[in-house]
């Protein structure tokens, strides 16, 4: 008797974490296409036509937010106020709200891995080389491996198979960084050899790479240790290492941090899951932060159902139970997905502040790996509660929330600022100096990457364009 209730709370406890993460992983819209999915579906669950408040339960006006849960905590001024916000003037048409979002809002425009990786390092090669290059980069597997030898790949375009390594060593230096590698060995031997040029790396990382990386996938530390003849705490501490810092599959990290998974193809931003604006529209005063949650009413168990299912005695009394189980499981998982994002965006902002009032060149670096240990959560968890979603920020641009974990923007507004502010065309290492100068640390390749991400040409074809208009 006391396994089958164990088993049984095991079985839910699972589902409600599935169906938790499902809904998690969903942007605004598509949360409010699911329940009008399950609301025609299941007789169970039903929406009651009322505007009230997710948090407090409190019933709300005809417009506008909860006069309660939008205002502000005497206690701490600084801190954003943080609510969930049943908001359905996004999803009506005409509505005043919906005005007040620039025509042309941020978007961001799909793009593949070879073309992504192409628009780094097209500015600093010649012509030829470029088409070589795109060559190359059609020639990847979806993990970012190249499926060609350079030596094939010389006798094509009739070139020397040291100047086609090159151009590949080149490659592997873009972002996802180990691209174009030929395993995931050699992936993971670019990235440490990129990382040792900012970052201490542990002294045995590249040893334990080339001759134990089976075991380290295995966890057999102390095997390796003996392989090696070191410690086991020097192994634990170069595995950790290469766990928070390194990824063999290149391409799966194409659009986010090293260690989270390629994500469905880009969108472009029209309705935002998040608002993030001043306090009575004034710039002095805190953020306000309201998540969207895109009900017009208060989703509910039918009462009159779950009565009903008490009396029925026919077949249909299990599948009754089912579609009863499952209503209460959706309202509940609902409620947690709501409670999730209340948490993570009230840590985000907060981290966030100098970029969401000041800008780009103001970002923070930190991590979703970061942020689920402070909110003692696991990092897929973050992961899907960012995916796919955007935030309007107070000055009405519409961004990815991923941006707030882009560890590079910073350092890029910076070198698009100096830049801009030349009086001659700089070179790249005269910009890392002057970023040096400032106390941020980066090799030259690095500055030349984020010159390139941000669409600007090296210094010798600034000059070029320089003397072509005077």
């Amino acid at each position: 008797m006391l396994q089958t209730h164990y088993q049984n709370t095991s079985t839910t406890t699972s589902a409600h974490l599935a169906q938790t993460m499902t809904l998690l992983s969903l942007t605004s819209v598509e949360l409010r296409q699911k329940i009008d999915a399950e609301l025609a579906n299941n007789p169970a669950l039903e929406l009651i036509e009322e505007r009230r408040c997710p948090m407090c339960k409190r019933i709300l006006p005809q417009s506008g937010s909860c006069p309660v849960c939008s205002q502000p905590n005497t206690e701490n001024s600084d801190a954003p106020i943080v609510f969930i916000s049943p908001r359905e003037d996004f999803y009506t048409s005409g509505s005043s709200i919906s005005k007040e979002i620039p025509e042309d809002p941020f978007s961001s425009e799909p793009v593949d891995l070879p073309t992504f990786v192409l628009r780094q390092i097209a500015p600093e090669l010649e012509a030829d080389e470029r088409l070589i290059a795109a060559y190359i980069l059609t020639n990847l597997t979806e993990d970012g491996f190249l499926t060609i030898k350079p030596i094939e790949i010389a006798r094509y375009h009739h070139r020397l198979p040291s100047d086609i390594e090159a151009l590949i060593h080149r490659l592997q230096r873009c972002e996802p960084f180990g691209v174009c590698a030929s395993s995931p060995n050699e992936a993971l031997l670019t990235q440490v050899e990129i990382l040792s040029e900012t970052t201490r790396v542990p002294e045995l990382t590249k040893s334990v790479i080339e001759e134990g990386l089976e075991y380290l996938s295995h966890h057999q530390f102390a095997e390796l240790a003996h392989l090696l003849g070191v410690s086991t705490q020097q192994i634990q501490l170069v595995a950790k290492f290469i766990s928070e810092n390194l990824n063999p599959f290149p391409a799966r990290s194409h659009w986010g941090d090293v260690r989270n998974p390629i994500e469905a193809s880009s969108q472009v931003y029209h309705q935002p899951d998040v608002l993030i604006y001043h306090l009575n529209d004034h710039p002095e005063n805190q953020l306000v932060v309201e998540i969207i949650l895109p009900l017009r009413g208060t989703l509910r168990i039918n009462p009159l159902f779950k009565q009903a299912v008490k009396k029925i005695e026919n077949d249909k009394a299990v599948d009754w139970k089912q579609d009863l189980e499952k209503a209460s499981l959706l309202v509940k998982c609902i409620q947690q997905r709501n409670n999730t994002m209340r948490l993570l965006l009230e840590k985000l902002v907060n981290l966030q502040k100098p970029f969401i009032l000041k800008g780009e060149k103001y970002m923070k670096s930190i991590t979703r790996a970061k942020i689920a240990h402070e909110l003692e959560v696991h990092e897929s968890t973050i992961s899907r509660a960012v995916s796919g979603k955007s935030v309007q920020l107070p000055n009405k641009r519409i961004v990815p929330m991923s941006l707030f974990f882009d560890r590079s923007l910073s350092v890029r507004s910076i070198v698009k600022e100096i830049i801009e502010a030349e009086m001659h065309p700089l070179s790249d290492t005269e910009i890392q100096n002057l970023l040096k100068e400032q106390g941020i640390t980066v090799a030259r390749r690095t500055v030349a990457k984020y010159r390139s991400k941000e669409g600007i040409l090296p210094a010798h074809l600034r000059h070029a364009r320089e003397l072509a208009t005077t």
